[in-house]
């Protein structure tokens, strides 16, 4: 007799890991979504500790995140969050 797997067994097995594949695709894409979310909220919680040292710094209001990186409280990498511009409005750092 010989050993071994048959068509049938290996077509079933790549089928049920495909089908597992599946399942799992769209909770990495939800999981990475709410990475990014929480990186952009705790983005914006820095700019709002750097705006409260300027603050602290020079007696008065930032008035653009310009105002921070010339500072040197936060760098020019920082005033984006993935593909938008942080803002300073009201006194609180905003996406737009």
């Amino acid at each position: 007799m010989n050993k071994g797997f048959t068509l049938i067994e290996m077509v079933v097995v790549v089928a049920v890991i495909g089908a597992l594949f599946l399942l799992t695709i769209p909770n990495v894409s939800l999981v990475l979504d709410l990475f990014l979310e929480k990186g952009c909220q705790a983005q914006l919680k820095v700019i709002d500790t750097a705006l409260i040292e300027y603050r602290l710094m020079q007696d008065e209001e930032a008035q653009s995140i310009e105002d921070l990186v010339d500072a040197e409280l936060i760098s020019e990498a920082q005033t984006t969050c993935q593909t938008q511009l942080i803002s300073i409005e009201d006194g609180k750092a905003t996406l737009n």
